[in-house]
């Protein structure tokens, strides 16, 4: 689990709490690019190795967190998976 002072750590107990998730290849919402709500790793349709394709996002796709931040976060989040990695 990380340290209370883990640089990721945004205030994002006070919106990301008690959530459901899902395993999802990313898909344009409003913008063409969405951001790791902890880690502000980039998610893209995109062929760049840098750039990530796929993470965990809220049922409204509008939050979108990648597989380590997720591993990281999940327990003391209390986040629940709908549909897991296949």
């Amino acid at each position: 689990m990380p340290t209370k002072d883990d640089w990721r750590r945004q205030g994002q107990e006070g919106y990301l709490k008690n959530l459901t998730f899902t395993w999802e290849l990313y898909s344009q919402n409003k913008s063409d690019h969405d951001h790791c709500e902890f880690c502000n790793a980039k998610f893209m349709k995109n062929e760049d190795e840098n750039i990530l394709t796929e993470g965990y996002t809220s049922k409204d796709r509008y939050r979108w967190i990648c597989e380590n931040c997720f591993k990281d976060f999940r327990k003391e989040f209390n986040w629940n998976i709908e549909h897991m990695r296949s």
